[in-house]
């Protein structure tokens, strides 16, 4: 089977987060046709090892490239093909991809295994929700017993045309935390405010002051509020949810510090009560910066275009692998035609497939083979 084809097989039979079964197990039937090894990985996951023929007492250096696998709760209108063929579910950010250009640079690595240690592939499960995929596969510890030089990978990227990579070192995603409020009030007639203790007004003052906490390096957004109220009848409760992005540790704790002292001043002066919870996601995404140099020289050499990234407020779980081994997080370009991740209409140039193939196999390869 082809990348391609590969490709448009899980295009077609998308799964979400930790869901991926007929994903995972199509993935091991197309390694065990090319006799590369396998087992399952954080439930839905697949974990495939080549050893190099070059080991000579190196077996234990190895490389691990990885891929994610879910899907999104989007119901695709791209009009392809291959369109998916599962309601309301769609490869809508890539990951189709992703996986098929691990697929494609195991394939090439199992064909012709001249390197030292070994290669290490994995198609992590569980990337879009808590707890990350990520840190199920490490919480499994199946890295043990081997020295990791690097753990890669890679995302598509429609702002990036097709033969373009991009790098940033250092930190490049925001470490992410869930925001979740509930506030007790004392709801009633609307016209009547002595007798209420107004969880409404009270939710308007957090609202404002924790939108006031935005700064160049942390982002934060309420994106659901409810009041389940009337034109003339306030609630007894409001819910609010929203996500909090920071790029520091020392500044993220400092942040959920200071929505708690906001939410208790409020209640104090609204006489309400508000439960606070901060749900911590996934860690920034902090690349090795030995590895970018050496990466985009790599890619140049292949002729390749290589931009340098700004900071990015999305989030990776990818960030839990580079809090223990050096990595490498880089984008990998699909062209401007293939619209906006996480839309409906998301369609990436297949033409990126063979890029990505060969830069992820030839930095395996670089990386191993280092003296």
């Amino acid at each position: 089977m082809t990348p391609i084809e590969f490709r448009r097989h899980l295009h077609a039979h998308p799964e979400l987060s930790f869901r991926e079964h007929d994903t995972a197990a199509f993935i091991a039937r197309q390694l065990d046709e090319l006799g590369i090894a396998h087992r399952p990985v954080a439930g839905t996951g697949v974990l495939a090892t080549i050893p190099g023929r070059r080991a000579q007492g190196a077996e234990r250096r190895a490389v691990v490239l990885r891929a994610d696998i879910d899907a999104l709760p989007v119901t695709e209108q791209t009009g392809l093909g291959y369109t998916s063929q599962n309601a309301g579910v769609m490869h809508a950010c890539g990951h189709d991809v992703h996986a098929a250009v691990l697929f494609g640079a195991l394939a090439r690595l199992a064909e012709n295994p001249d390197f030292g240690g070994t290669v290490i592939g994995l198609f992590q499960p569980g990337e879009e929700c808590n707890p990350g995929g990520a840190s199920l596969v490490l919480a499994e510890k199946p890295f043990e017993g081997y020295d990791i030089a690097a753990v890669i990978g890679e995302h598509v990227e429609p702002q990036l045309e097709v033969g373009t990579l991009g790098f940033r070192a250092g930190q490049y995603m925001a470490a992410s935390d869930e925001l979740r409020f509930r506030l007790h009030g004392t709801g009633g007639h609307g016209a009547m405010r002595a007798q209420l203790k107004d969880p409404v007004a009270a939710g308007a003052e957090l609202l404002t002051r924790l939108i006031a906490l935005n700064g160049e390096e942390c982002v934060l957004s309420i994106g659901r509020v409810e009041a389940a109220g009337a034109t003339n009848i306030v609630p007894d409760e409001v819910c609010m949810e929203g996500t909090l992005r920071t790029f520091d540790e020392r500044q993220r704790e400092i942040i959920h510090r200071r929505i708690g002292i906001i939410a208790a001043d409020i209640d104090a002066r609204h006489g309400i009560r508000t439960e606070v919870v901060v749900s911590r996601g996934y860690p920034c995404v902090v690349n090795d910066e030995i590895l970018v140099k050496r990466a985009a020289a790599l890619a140049k050499t292949l002729g390749l275009k290589v931009e340098m990234l700004p900071l990015r407020t999305t989030a990776e779980d990818f960030g839990f692998y580079c809090k223990i081994y050096p990595s490498l997080f880089y984008r990998l370009g699909v062209g401007s035609a293939a619209g906006r991740t996480h839309t409906a209409t998301f369609a990436p140039d297949e033409r990126a497939i063979d890029t990505g193939i060969d830069f992820m196999s030839r930095l395996a390869l670089q990386i191993l083979n280092k003296l």
